[in-house]
């Protein structure tokens, strides 16, 4: 007899097994956190579908980037096309349990100042907004994370093609689904 959580509310949504993309950025693969960062992806059951290392040219760059200097201005897209394209990146596809929040979640917030202890931009990263403004510097904080579901169908279909994604099974599978 399968049990199931009775705190459950009816209304929420099915949890489905989720591709999302990750990009280990230029600070993180300069200070040397591709394995530490992968370990903990990995140690959580996330597998990981498809990673290269790429170094992004500005039209790049720009399309990873398409809605930000709407949303947030020129300065703040500007600043992030040049971080994205300053140095090489290692970009993922992960795969598992409601992935796109899972790894948000581990990643923490976008300031590093405000991410929790544990999360990798709390473990790894310092700066702040009050910071990076000041000096009119872009924030370093390591890593991007796909925000949406749309967002990583969007991201995964721009930085990887079909042939580039695999399927296996790993032994968590076993455990897990």
């Amino acid at each position: 007899m399968v049990k199931t959580n009775p705190d459950v509310n009816k209304d929420t949504p099915k949890s489905t097994i989720q591709r999302t993309l990750v990009l280990i950025k230029s600070d993180g693969v300069q200070r040397q956190f591709i394995g530490k960062i992968i370990q903990r992806f990995e140690e959580v059951g996330l597998k990981i579908v498809g990673m290269k290392m790429k170094w992004a040219d500005e039209e790049f760059a720009k399309k990873h980037y398409f809605d930000v200097e709407e949303r947030k201005g020129p300065r703040v897209f500007n600043s992030l096309v040049s971080y994205l394209t300053e140095g090489p990146v290692i970009a993922m596809v992960l795969e598992g349990i409601d992935s796109v929040e899972l790894v948000r979640k581990m990643v923490g917030s976008t300031e590093p100042k405000s991410a929790l202890p544990g999360t990798i931009r709390g473990d790894f990263s310092q700066h702040s907004y009050g910071y990076t403004d000041d000096r009119e510097k872009i924030i370093r904080n390591l890593i991007h994370a796909s925000g949406k579901p749309e967002e990583a169908e969007y991201e995964i279909k721009l930085w990887f093609s079909p042939d580039e994604l695999h399927t296996y099974k790993t032994v968590h599978e076993f455990h897990v689904f």
